[in-house]
């Protein structure tokens, strides 16, 4: 019987881990699109400190990261068990945010202005140069930055992967989660630390007698700007992919339009159509949440100077 009972517990683990392996692919599928932004915002978080200090700093926001998916795994299993019908809410909510976040990007330029950029900018710059600036406290602020954007986009890669496994069992939810987080945190961080160490490796190798090794130094140099706007464009990009398909398959009649429609087109045009139309919706969306929470802001605005008025 206890031999029995010891297959019987190997094989529900066997199936479980299983389940988890299936599970933790598709949801690293879905959260493809905010681990790219992920990688460009965090790179860019943490530029502007002294060289010596990059790593240190991305090791700091590393921790901040990992604490953030402590509260954020347990908060989503709590909701799955007691709440599920919070679940899609929440990833509509979540594929919304992505979706304004998306397209806040690219109406940055009509809504910064370039002098604000450059203004931004000098600001670092003069930070570094000034001897008088506590550069102590500038790095720690740049540190609180880095990890608030963590845990938004941690709470969006908890969410979408919670979406994922919302069905399953608490054992395959805990080891998918517990998974997906640990890999998006040391693949994240880890790559981030290797970006913003790619001038430090070019300039290393430019230093070099080799004249092959300085050419790749040389181009290492050149590429590494060019990386970081890559970057942001394929995680932007899929935001809307990733955001407006969460919003299609939250609104059961606009998915099934949707599939509808691509039914039967075959070759490239099959396999484009579907997420061609998710990130159309996804651009939507984006468009009018911004255009609600400028509009909300503006109102908070006016009467926080209407207050002050009165005072």
């Amino acid at each position: 019987m206890a031999g029995a009972n010891l297959l019987a517990l190997i094989d529900d683990i066997s199936t479980v881990l299983d389940d988890v392996a299936v599970l933790s692919k598709v949801a690293a599928k879905k959260t493809a699109g905010v681990l790219g932004d992920d990688l460009a915002l965090n790179a860019q978080q943490v530029a502007g400190v002294t060289a010596d200090r990059e790593l240190p700093v991305v090791w700091a926001v590393f921790k901040g990261s990992a604490l953030n998916k402590l509260i954020l795994v347990p908060a989503a299993l709590a909701i799955s068990a007691f709440i599920p019908w919070a679940v899609v809410p929440l990833l509509m909510v979540g594929g919304a945010f992505l979706c304004f976040e998306g397209f806040e990007k690219l109406a940055h330029k009509f809504l910064h202005s370039k002098a604000e950029d450059d203004a931004h900018h000098d600001e670092l710059t003069h930070a570094l140069a000034d001897p008088a600036v506590d550069l102590v406290a500038f790095e720690k602020d740049k540190i609180k930055g880095a990890v608030r954007t963590d845990f938004i986009l941690s709470a969006e890669i908890v969410a979408i992967t919670l979406g994922t496994v919302s069905t399953q069992p608490f054992m395959t939810q805990l080891f998918v989660l517990a998974g997906i987080s640990v890999a998006m945190t040391i693949g994240v961080y880890g790559f981030v630390a290797g970006i913003v160490k790619l001038d430090d490796l070019g300039l290393y190798l430019t230093q070099k007698a080799s004249s092959f090794a300085q050419a790749i130094g040389r181009g290492i140099l050149a590429a590494a700007p060019y990386l970081m706007k890559a970057l942001s464009v394929a995680g932007t990009a899929a935001m809307f992919l990733v955001g407006g398909g969460i919003l299609v398959h939250g609104v059961p009649p606009l998915h099934h339009a949707i599939a509808h429609a691509v039914e039967g087109k075959g070759g490239v045009v099959g396999l484009l159509a579907e997420p061609l139309a998710n990130a159309v919706v996804g651009v939507i969306a984006g468009a009018l949440v911004l255009v609600a929470v400028t509009l909300i802001r503006k109102v908070l605005n006016k009467g926080g100077a209407g207050d002050a008025a009165k005072i």
